[in-house]
């Protein structure tokens, strides 16, 4: 099969979704099919053309580095053509996705998309709290229309994203539950030597019997970091070894940053800021546990790659975190601060239960691997191919189907 991702973010730029289309791209790529890759150029205002990879130039939007691209650019047209693709893979809405729709329509190549992002929770990035109630229902309208009518099959990662669409949304038509897979084996505890994971403990000023909750990923209010560092707080009352160790940038790293200057924790808080694609899993094993008490996320892939290296999980008991995430087993789920203190300190004070814990996230990431991924979204490219083609069978015979297939029908 011969596959297009159209995507907004793609490395070097490093968010989630990037990061699972790279780990998809490679896993289509091992069960023999060819993956071709639509992007934009994160450097500068020019096409980049790669072996099989375009980059389009985009202007900056002002949210964190992504960049928006004019919807249909003439000059990659024929070069896409050229790919001879059986299918098309959205993966925003936007810009590169709005493109996607055009050109697979102009084509007729189906159209399988899949909704990353919960853009409500984003809109005061543009609306700076002015019109949030408007902006939400221009995104509601936005939303349904590409991903309801012009997608030809829809996935989304988790059953909170299946509700939207469902429940609030009321579309009246397929949505693939696949929650998105990850490289597990990058993550696992014996890729790393026990001197090499104490070696950079020490590079980051973490002692040897510290325990250490890791976050990781983009430092946005809406990731609700404010909550592990006013946790913190509380914590190192009983517990001066813990140390929390936040990794990534965003723009509210200098507010979080503020917290921790106001609480006194700088000796008990790192932040690492920026961190490359091939470093992160070391940071994973030089953590004890992994935590998140953000509420935006669609399914939240750091928490798999926490499991995947071994890490119990304290999550918000959010739906985006149920799916991976099962209280008393491989992790948490708490209801607030208060309790995500409590279930810390308890994991401090019995490290027999935070062994098992561990042992348990490992299997648990075994059910998210990539192949595993691979293989269920492929089953819905062979859907929306077949249903394309009983739809390209119905246009024959009608005027709309002499102009769009090129002949009579007999």
């Amino acid at each position: 099969m011969r596959i297009g991702i159209f995507t907004d973010t793609y490395p070097p730029y490093i968010n989630g979704v990037s990061t699972s289309i790279v780990m998809l791209k490679g896993a289509l790529e091992k069960l023999g099919h060819q993956v071709f890759i639509v992007t934009v150029n994160n450097e500068n205002m020019s096409y980049k053309y790669e072996k099989d990879v375009i980059r389009i130039p985009g202007i900056p939007i002002g949210i964190y580095d992504y960049r928006l691209t004019s919807i249909y650019p003439i000059r990659v047209i024929n070069k896409i053509k050229n790919w001879n693709l059986d299918v098309i893979h959205s993966q925003t809405e936007f810009g590169i996705g709005t493109f996607a729709r055009l050109f697979a329509k102009q084509l007729q190549i189906p159209l399988v998309h899949t909704y990353h992002t919960m853009y409500e929770d984003y809109v005061h990035y543009i609306t700076k709290g002015y019109f949030n109630k408007e902006a939400k229902k221009v995104v509601e309208y936005l939303t349904k229309f590409y991903c309801d009518k012009t997608a030809t099959e829809l996935i989304v990662p988790t059953k909170k994203a299946y509700d939207l669409f469902k429940d609030k949304y009321k579309v009246d038509r397929n949505v693939y539950v696949i929650p998105t897979g990850i490289e597990v084996e990058r993550f696992y505890k014996e890729k790393f030597k026990r001197d090499q994971v104490l070696d950079f403990r020490k590079q980051l000023s973490i002692d040897e019997n510290d325990f250490v909750i890791l976050f990781v990923g983009r430092l946005g209010k809406e990731k609700s970091v404010d909550v592990l560092i006013e946790g913190q707080k509380d914590i190192v009352k009983k517990h001066k070894n813990v140390k929390l160790m936040i990794v990534g940038d965003g723009p509210d790293m200098d507010y979080f940053k503020s917290l921790v200057s106001k609480y006194g924790l700088e000796k008990n808080v790192i932040f690492t800021g920026k961190v490359s694609y091939d470093d992160i899993p070391l940071y994973y094993q030089a953590a004890s546990v992994f935590a998140t008490a953000s509420k935006t996320e669609t399914q939240g892939l750091t928490v798999i790659e926490a499991m995947a290296a071994s890490l119990p999980v304290l999550a918000v008991d959010d739906d985006s975190f149920r799916i991976a995430v099962v209280d008393e087993l491989n992790g948490y789920l708490f209801q607030d601060q208060n309790e995500y203190v409590e279930k810390v300190d308890y994991l401090i004070r019995h490290l027999e239960i935070q062994k098992k814990m561990s042992k348990q996230a490992r299997n648990s990431a075994e059910m998210h691997s990539s192949k595993y991924f691979a293989e269920r979204v492929l089953e819905v490219y062979r859907t929306a191919i077949d249903t394309s083609g009983e739809n390209k069978d119905k246009l024959v015979g009608t005027i709309e189907g002499v102009i769009k297939r090129g002949f009579y029908e007999k």
